[in-house]
Parts: C-alpha cells; structure tokens; sequence
C-alpha cells in the first residue's frame, strides 16, 4: 500500500532542483510573492535550523534575527513559491534540530563554518 502512495505522491508533486543543505547551514531563499497583480522575489536569509519529513512533503525551518527579535520561517520544500536557494555557509553542528539557538543571542548563537578546500592547480 505505502508503495502505491508514494507513487502517487511522485507523479503529483513537480521534480525540484534545490543544492543540498542541512541544518546548521546559512542559506538565502528566494521567495515569490504576490502582491494584487504584481509579482516579486524576496531574500529571506538566516541559518537552518531543521529539515522535516521527506519527498512531498519535505519541509525546513530558517531563522534570522531582525530587529533584535527572532523570526522563523518554515518553507516547503516543493513550493512552488520557492524560485531558489543558495547556500552562503556550511555550518559545522552536532544536532539536527537546533533549537537551542532560540534561547541564544549574539557570539554564543555563532555557528562554527565549514572550512572548504579550493585547491586550484
């Protein structure tokens, strides 16, 4: 039976194209939005802090401090909505839910990042 549902969750949901990240990363999404009949792309930018579930209904939750307050904002995966993401940093964490970064402000809410080799001979 479950295989018939993910059939079925496969032909309905459109084939996305995102890079790969994961909680702890710093990312930018880009996000459409429908204002009357005009349309535009807002950046919302901030740092992973969960991925849920899987497929269709894959899901993720980004986190910014705007103001001096926090704002989350979880976004579907296979949103239509999404025109793209890109990954700032690679953030280097032992968890895959960070909430603890909810209680946390300024240094102590750093993220170690990723150090990349980019050797170019």
């Amino acid at each position: 039976m479950s295989l018939l549902l993910d059939y079925v969750k496969k032909q309905l949901t459109p084939e996305v194209k995102h890079p790969k990240f994961k909680a702890g990363d710093t990312v930018t999404v880009h996000y459409k939005i429908k204002e009357g009949d005009k349309e535009r792309i807002q950046q919302f930018s901030g740092v992973v802090i969960q991925r849920k579930n899987e497929k269709a209904t894959a899901s993720f939750t980004v986190r910014k401090i705007s103001n001096g307050v926090g704002v989350e904002r979880i976004f579907p995966v296979a949103s239509p909505f999404i025109d793209k993401i890109e990954t700032n940093k690679v953030g280097v964490v032992r968890r895959a839910k960070l909430f603890y970064l909810r209680a946390r402000t300024g240094k102590s809410a750093r993220i170690r990042e990723k150090i990349q080799n980019n050797e170019e001979a």
